[in-house]
C-alpha cells in the first residue's frame, strides 16, 4: 500500500488560507493515496467505508480570520496578577488518553479542565467563551486517532492554533503534529511506528523543560503511541524544535527501570521557576537542534516538541500522561508557570472579575457532572453551557446554588415512585465448607436438580495468592427474584445510543415486555437508585455482594457507551440479569458459608434461611469428581465427537486480518486493535453443568462463572482470568486487565524461562502500558482527580496453561457518580478494544464477520447497595440452542508477528475447547 501524508508548507500558511475558504472545500481521502493539505472539489470526492465521514471540511474550519488586533485587544488588561488557579479548556480529539490529561490538570490548575470534544463547539463557541466571557486561561488539545489533515480527525483544532494566537496552547501528540501541520511543516510516516515504547528524549531547557534532566541516561524516559512525525527538515521558520530523542533505539519498560521508577510524573514534586524570557533566543543553550543542524542529525533523532517563535504554543510528540513517562507532571507544572507568566505579562482580569468568572465557572461545572448521558461522567462543553443564555453564563444565581447542593439526589428523582426498601438477613456458618465436600459439592445438593436452571455461580475456582476469595451462587428463589432479558433494537434504524427490548418473568412465573428508549443501562440504573436499605443490615459481612442483579453483559452495549453502532447483531440477548434474593456465600479463605437473604422491608420471616442452613449442617462431605451426572431422563443427544470446533476465519484469514490491522496501525488509526475470532461447533443437548465443573477442575481461575437462564436455551461456562472492574463498599475502583501471554513450559526450568521471557518481552509490554494507560482514562473519567494509580504494572500471573501479564489500576469513586455509569464509562473493557477504544472498535467492526455476543463483555453482580464487581468474558464456551461456541483473539501491535498472533490466539482457545471434546467423549 502506498500512503503518504505530506503537506507542502504554503497549502496551508496563513497567507494562503482564502484558496481554502470555500463551502465546498473538501480533502481528497482515498485508499491508495492521502495527502494531507491537498484539496479538490467536493464532487470529485470518492468516500470509502469508515472515512465517508472524513471527507469534508467544515465551513467553519477555515473561514475568515478574526483581526489579531481584535482578538488581543479583547484579552489585554491590567498586569502583574498571579493566578490562583487556571481554567483549561481541554479538547478531545476522540482519544482514550484525554481524561489522563484531565485528572493531571485538575490537580495542577487547582480546577478541573472543561472537555470539548473537537466537533462539539462552533467557532463562534469558541471565540465567545474564551475572547467575550473570557473563561479560559489555556487550552491544551489532546492526542488522538488519525492525522492533522483529516478533517474529522482534527476538527477546529487547526482554526484554534491559527487564531487564537494569544493564549498559551499545548497540543499533545496530535496536537502537536496540528500545530507543526497548520504552520506548513510536513506530516509524514515515521520511519517505524512506535506505541507504548519509551525513549530517552533531550531538550533545549525552555520553560515546558524546566527541572527536567536532558539526554542520554539522564532519567528522562518518555512513552510514544504515534506512527506519523513532523518532518524536521520541512520546519517553518516560526517553529522552534525543542525536544528530540537522544537516541534512534527504543526501551521496554521493565527492562529499562533504573532508579526513577514508574510513573514519576505522579511522583516528581519539582518545584522552582524560571526567568527565561518567552520568545527570544534564549531559549536555545548548547543543547538546542535548530531548523539549520546538520543533515546527519536530523536523519538520526525524531522530533518530539516543537514552540511557536512568537506565540505561546506548545507541542509535544510524547505523551506526558502515560504512567511510565518519567517527569510528566513536571510538564503540566511547567505549562501552567508558562500560563501564569503569560497572562502576568500581557494581560489580567481584575480580582473581582477573576473570582466571579472562578466562581461560576466551578458551579456550573460541578452541577453538570451528574449529567451523565452514557459517554462520560466529566462535563463536556455542551452540558457545561446549555440551556443559559449567553449573557447569564457564568452567573451565580439561586437556582445554580440549589443543584450544586442536590447534585447527590438528581438521579435519585427519576425512580422516587417505584422506591423499593430492602431488608437484609444473613447468618454465618464457620469452617464449615470444606466438611461438606467443598464449592462445587455444595452448588450441586442446593442448586443442581432440574439441570441447574435458572441458576448462577460466581466461582472463585482459582484462590492462589489471594486473587480471589469469595463464591456466590444461588438459584430462583423468593418473592423478589426475576429475570431481566434484555435485546438491542436493530442498530440500521436506531440512533447509536440504541434501545431495545425488555422482557420481565418475576417470581410468580408472569412475564411483561417493554421497549427501553433509553437503553439498558439507564433501566439497570434507575433500579439501583431505588433501593432503600440500612448500612447497618451488612455490616459485618467481608463481601460487597449481597443480594441483586446478577448475570452478564454483552459487548453489544457499547453502543450504549458512546460507541458506533454494532454492524452486527447478537443470537443471544445483549444482557440477562437474575436479581437473586437469596445467596450463598464462601470464604475460601477462612473456609466459612454465608447465607443472604433480601426481603422486602415488611416482613421479617427468614424461611430460606432455616432451610438452606439445615440442609448445610446435614450435608456429608463428597468429592466434586464423585458427583453423579446432572441430566435426567433420556440419554443427551450428542453431536458426533469426531467434528471439531469451525473457526469463523481460516488460519489464512486471520493473518491477513492481522496484517490489516498493522496497516491502520501505521497510518495512526489505532495504537492497538484486539483482534478476536469465533469458533463453534454443534454439540446437541449436553450436561451444561457437568461441562462447566470439567472446566472449573482443568482451568481454574479467579473469575470464573456458571449461568443458566433456561427460558434462552442458554448456559455460560466461563474460566475468566481478568477482572474488568469492581466497586467496593469504600468507593474504590479496581480494574485488572491483562494483556500479554504465553504458554506455560513442559518442565520447571522451562517454564521459569518462558515467564522471564513473557515478562521482559517489549512487545508484550508495549500491549499492557496501552491499555493500562487506557484503563487510567476510563477510571479518571469517574473518579476523584488525583486518586488514580497503578499500583500493580505489568505483574506475571501463571494459571494452569498459560502465564499472563496483569497490572491493576485503582481510583476513587466521585460521590456523585453512580455505580452504573462507572460501568458504563469503560464499557467494554479495553483490553478487549485497543486504544483509542471508539475508533478501534470501528476498524474492528469493519474486520470481524460476526457479533462477539456474550464473549468480551462482562459477567458479575450489582449489589442492591451499588457495589459491583465484573469479569471480562474469556476463557469461555457458551452453550446456545444446542451450539458451544468459544471466542479468542489478541491484541495487534506495530510489533506483531501474524504468524505468532495466530498461535496465541489458539493457545487462548485451548483450554476451552479441549474440555468440549473431552467432554463429550466421555458423555458418548
Amino acid at each position: 500500500m502506498n500512503f503518504t501524508l505530506r503537506s507542502s508548507p504554503p497549502e496551508i500558511t496563513a497567507s494562503s488560507l482564502e484558496s481554502l475558504r470555500s463551502k465546498n472545500t473538501i480533502l481528497l481521502a482515498s485508499k491508495a493515496s492521502i495527502k494531507v493539505g491537498d484539496f479538490a472539489n467536493k464532487e470529485n470526492i470518492q468516500a470509502f467505508n469508515r472515512d465517508a465521514r472524513k471527507v469534508v471540511i467544515s465551513s467553519q474550519l477555515v473561514p475568515h480570520r478574526l483581526e489579531g488586533s481584535h482578538m488581543r485587544k479583547k484579552r489585554l488588561e491590567e498586569p502583574n496578577r498571579k493566578l490562583e488557579f487556571v481554567r483549561t479548556l481541554l479538547i478531545d480529539n476522540y482519544d482514550s488518553y484525554t481524561y489522563n490529561i484531565y485528572q493531571e490538570l485538575s490537580i495542577i490548575n487547582g480546577l478541573p479542565p472543561v472537555v470539548v470534544r473537537n466537533d462539539e463547539w462552533t467557532w463562534e463557541d469558541i471565540c465567545h467563551y474564551v475572547y467575550e466571557e473570557r473563561a479560559f486561561d489555556n487550552i491544551v488539545i489532546s492526542p488522538g486517532p488519525g492525522s492533522p489533515g483529516c478533517p474529522a480527525d482534527i476538527g477546529i483544532c487547526l482554526r484554534l492554533l491559527l487564531e487564537c494566537k494569544d493564549i498559551p496552547i499545548l497540543g499533545v501528540c496530535l496536537g502537536h503534529q496540528a500545530l507543526g501541520y497548520v504552520h506548513g511543516a510536513q506530516v509524514v510516516h515515521a520511519s517505524e511506528p512506535i506505541h507504548g515504547r519509551l525513549s530517552e528524549i533531550q531538550h533545549n531547557g525552555c520553560q515546558l523543560f524546566h527541572d527536567i534532566p536532558s539526554g542520554k541516561n539522564s532519567g528522562f524516559k518518555v512513552v510514544r503511541y504515534h506512527s506519523l512525525v513532523i518532518d524536521a527538515e520541512s520546519l517553518p521558520k516560526e517553529l522552534i524544535p525543542i525536544a528530540w530523542t537522544s537516541s534512534t533505539d527504543t526501551l521496554s519498560f521493565l527492562g529499562n527501570q533504573k532508579s526513577d521508577g514508574t510513573g514519576e510524573a505522579y511522583d516528581s514534586q519539582l518545584n522552582g521557576k524560571t526567568s527565561v524570557s518567552y520568545f527570544s533566543n534564549k531559549f536555545m543553550n548548547g543543547n538546542s537542534w535548530s531548523s539549520n543542524d546538520g543533515k546527519g542529525v536530523l536523519s538520526t533523532k525524531v522530533l518530539m516538541g516543537i514552540m511557536h517563535s512568537t506565540r505561546p504554543h506548545y507541542g509535544l510528540q510524547f505523551h506526558p500522561e502515560s504512567v511510565a513517562t518519567c517527569h510528566g507532571r513536571q510538564i503540566f507544572k511547567n505549562f501552567r508557570e508558562i500560563t501564569e507568566d503569560y497572562w502576568r505579562r500581557f494581560r489580567s482580569h481584575s480580582i473581582s472579575e477573576r473570582k466571579w468568572a472562578v466562581l461560576n465557572y466551578s458551579v456550573t461545572l460541578m452541577c453538570s457532572l451528574p449529567k451523565m448521558n452514557g459517554t462520560a461522567a466529566v462535563p463536556s462543553g455542551s452540558r457545561l453551557f446549555t440551556d443559559m443564555p449567553r449573557s447569564k453564563q457564568f452567573v451565580n444565581n439561586a437556582d445554580q446554588i440549589s443543584r450544586l447542593n442536590m447534585c447527590d439526589m438528581v438521579n435519585l428523582s427519576h425512580s422516587l415512585n417505584g422506591v423499593k426498601y430492602l431488608k437484609l438477613k444473613w447468618r454465618k456458618l464457620e469452617c464449615l465448607a470444606s466438611q461438606v465436600g467443598g464449592a462445587s459439592n455444595i452448588f450441586y445438593k442446593l442448586f443442581g436438580d432440574q439441570k441447574a436452571e435458572n441458576t448462577f455461580w460466581l466461582d472463585s475456582s482459582s484462590i492462589e495468592k489471594k486473587r480471589a476469595r469469595f463464591s456466590f451462587m444461588g438459584g430462583r428463589g423468593g418473592s423478589l427474584w426475576k429475570q431481566v432479558t434484555f435485546r438491542l433494537s436493530n442498530q440500521s434504524d436506531t440512533a447509536v445510543k440504541g434501545g431495545g427490548y425488555l422482557s420481565i418473568e418475576d417470581a410468580m412465573g408472569s412475564t411483561t415486555n417493554t421497549y427501553l428508549e433509553d437503553g439498558f443501562f439507564d433501566f439497570l440504573n434507575e433500579e439501583l437508585q431505588s433501593f432503600r436499605y440500612e448500612e447497618e443490615d451488612y455490616k459485618g459481612l467481608p463481601f460487597d455482594f449481597h443480594g441483586g442483579y446478577i448475570g452478564y453483559l454483552g459487548y453489544g452495549l457499547k453502543v450504549e457507551c458512546g460507541m458506533s453502532p454494532n454492524r452486527h447483531q447478537a443470537g443471544t440477548p445483549d444482557a440477562c440479569f437474575f436479581f437473586s434474593d437469596n445467596v450463598v456465600v464462601i470464604d475460601h479463605c477462612d473456609d466459612n458459608i454465608f447465607i443472604v437473604s433480601l426481603q422486602d422491608g415488611s416482613k421479617a420471616k427468614t424461611p430460606w434461611l432455616d432451610d438452606v442452613e439445615q440442609k448445610l449442617l446435614s450435608l456429608k462431605a463428597s468429592a466434586p469428581g464423585n458427583l453423579p451426572s446432572l441430566t435426567s431422563g433420556p440419554a443427551a443427544t450428542v453431536a458426533p465427537v469426531k467434528v471439531g470446533f469451525v473457526a469463523e476465519k481460516s488460519r489464512n484469514q486471520y493473518i491477513k486480518d492481522v496484517e490489516k490491522c498493522q496497516e491502520f496501525i501505521r497510518d495512526g488509526e489505532s495504537y492497538e486493535l484486539c483482534l478476536t475470532n469465533q469458533m463453534r461447533k454443534r454439540i446437541g443437548e449436553i450436561d451444561s453443568l457437568g461441562l462447566y465443573l470439567e472446566l472449573r477442575e482443568k482451568n481454574p481461575a479467579p473469575y470464573a462463572a456458571w449461568l443458566n437462564f433456561s427460558k434462552e436455551n442458554l448456559s455460560i461456562c466461563c474460566s475468566s482470568p481478568e477482572r474488568f472492574l469492581r466497586l467496593d463498599r469504600n468507593g474504590v475502583l479496581e480494574a485488572k486487565p491483562i494483556k500479554g501471554t504465553i504458554a506455560r513450559g513442559s518442565t520447571p526450568e522451562q517454564d521459569e524461562l518462558l515467564k522471564l521471557q513473557l515478562q521482559y518481552s517489549e512487545k508484550d509490554q508495549a500491549e499492557n502500558l496501552m491499555i493500562v494507560d487506557l484503563l487510567r482514562n476510563d477510571l479518571g473519567r469517574v473518579c476523584q482527580p488525583g486518586s488514580v494509580h497503578v499500583p500493580r504494572l505489568m505483574e506475571v500471573e501463571s494459571y494452569a496453561t498459560v502465564h499472563t501479564l496483569v497490572s491493576t489500576i485503582c481510583g476513587t469513586k466521585r460521590s456523585n457518580v453512580s455505580a452504573v455509569n462507572c460501568v458504563r464509562a469503560a464499557f467494554p473493557g479495553g483490553s478487549m478494544t485497543g486504544a483509542p477504544k471508539l475508533r478501534s472498535m470501528e476498524l474492528l467492526d469493519s474486520l470481524e464477520s460476526s457479533s462477539r455476543g456474550i464473549y468480551s463483555g462482562c459477567i458479575g453482580f450489582f449489589s442492591y447497595n451499588q457495589t459491583f464487581d465484573l469479569n471480562i468474558v474469556i476463557r469461555t464456551v457458551v452453550v446456545h440452542n444446542g451450539e458451544a461456541s468459544i471466542g479468542a483473539g489478541g491484541a495487534i501491535v506495530a510489533l506483531s508477528n501474524p504468524e505468532e498472533e495466530y498461535k496465541e490466539m489458539v493457545l487462548k482457545s485451548r483450554a476451552p475447547v479441549n474440555v468440549v471434546m473431552e467432554y463429550q467423549i466421555n458423555s458418548d
